[in-house]
């Protein structure tokens, strides 16, 4: 857990100071993004909560997204900026974060290739970034996408400060 600890600890200790709260929809990590805020002491005081959102299903049921976001294509800035929006409505935080694509080793039903993925954050400001890591090893593949999610949100949040 020291991994993770300490790649979150910045967007944690901003969140902490100003007293600002978090909520995350992820798919392709698989749940290492919330693991990772979740893995720093004191992280009640600012992650609301989130979910590993991976199927049209999920999308629907967890996140109550309309069927024409629930079946649009995933996995692009578009989306994650939407997806970031309705989970910071649904739970009421300061900001919503969304993180989505394909982890690998193949790429996805939308034609993106393993390593691809979208980062949104919603809140006072918004923004999106795309990430390409041209590998298709999916381990490696959701530790990227991790660690690059967890510095887009302290650069954002830095944006905001």
């Amino acid at each position: 857990m020291n991994e993770l600890t300490s790649i979150a600890l910045p967007v944690s200790t901003i969140l902490k100071d100003r007293k600002e709260t978090i909520a995350v929809s992820e798919s392709s990590a698989g749940g290492l993004i919330s693991a990772a805020l979740l893995a720093v002491p004191g992280a009640s005081a600012y992650f609301v909560g989130g979910g590993v959102i991976y199927t049209r299903d999920a999308r629907r049921g967890l996140l109550g997204l309309p069927e024409e976001v629930a079946t649009m294509r995933a996995s692009t800035e578009e989306y994650a900026l939407i997806v970031a929006r309705a989970i910071r409505e649904q739970l009421g935080t300061t900001w919503g974060f969304c993180e989505t694509g394909a982890s690998g080793p193949s790429g996805n039903r939308y034609g993106d290739a393993a390593g691809h993925s979208c980062f949104a954050m919603a809140g006072p400001v918004e923004r999106a970034k795309t990430l390409e890591t041209g590998k298709s090893e999916r381990e490696g593949n959701m530790w990227r996408f991790t660690k690059e999610a967890l510095a887009f949100m302290e650069s954002v949040l830095g944006d905001e400060g």
